[in-house]
């Protein structure tokens, strides 16, 4: 049984136990006003008061559990994520499957190296960002990251409603992951593509855990506007890329109408005579 799922368990069996107590405390408190004795009546009045306020405990700790028990769960038993080592990309050809054949074929040259490259099967950070690095650390080669879910809602470290189709219009969109045997101090970047061409990246020295949640996120303004098309977004620990996920955006993005400042008139002034 995982976290999750004995956090379930927990709140069930409390609320049940919660009904069962108010329950019989309500029964209790009815036998007792048919009680002639005074000492019966008060000591079964009692017990079933204690019997609510059980229930009442049981209902608190049925909520308490709901809302923080993953959260606080996950800072002592870190969780251990499942490694992909092969994910499964979708690759954009841009080679044609007919060739024109003529007798004197034209050759076009295209430069090997540029700065946004078109992601592979196997990622790898542009050298412009890779310049950008200041971290002294060594990275673990045994940190693991767990698949990339997509949502743009986020509450505790924990995507609503993941997806990997999304409509227009968004303003922000989040990539939450659980990882281990991470070391803070290192360098991680976060590279974030649409149909090849990258579109915004986060590099940063890790300031978080060994072990837990995290996520990455990208919003209108940093991620060109939303474009509908395929996004890819991939995750580094120094120069060793540990994730990638895929999701598709369709339809219009949102336009922003620009506001119009009226400018001051200048008003004549009259010149004095002389």
């Amino acid at each position: 049984m995982d976290i999750q799922a004995g956090i379930r368990t927990a709140i069930l069996l409390s609320v049940l136990g919660a009904a069962i107590s108010i329950w019989a405390g309500l029964n209790s408190i009815r036998s007792a006003r048919g009680l002639t004795f005074y000492r019966l009546h008060r000591r079964q009045t009692l017990r079933g008061w204690r019997l609510l306020w059980g229930g009442a405990f049981l209902v608190t700790l049925a909520i308490v559990l709901g809302k923080f028990g993953e959260p606080v769960a996950y800072q002592y038993f870190p969780p251990t994520p499942t490694i992909v080592p092969t994910p499964t990309i979708t690759l954009t050809p841009t080679i044609t499957t007919t060739p024109t054949i003529t007798l004197t074929p034209t050759i076009t040259l295209t430069p090997s190296v540029t700065d946004t490259p078109t992601p592979t099967s196997t990622p790898f950070i542009p050298l412009v960002i890779e310049a950008l690095f200041d971290a002294v650390v060594t990275p673990n080669t045994d940190s693991v990251f767990s698949p990339l879910q997509f949502s743009t809602k986020m509450e505790n470290y924990q995507a609503i409603s993941p997806s990997t189709y999304f409509v227009n219009p968004i303003k922000d969109l989040f990539a939450v992951y659980s990882y281990n045997n991470m070391i803070p101090g290192v360098q991680v970047t976060e590279l974030w593509f649409r149909d090849g061409k990258l579109v915004h990246y986060n590099t940063f020295l890790w300031d978080g855990t060994t072990g837990g949640l995290g996520f990455a996120e990208c919003s209108y303004t940093l991620c060109d506007g939303w474009l509908p098309g395929e996004y890819q977004v991939q995750v580094f620990v120094g120069m060793d890329w540990k994730v990638v996920g895929l999701f598709t955006l369709e339809g219009e993005p949102l336009t922003v109408t620009p506001t119009l400042i009226p400018s001051p008139t200048l008003e004549p002034t009259a010149m004095p005579d002389s």
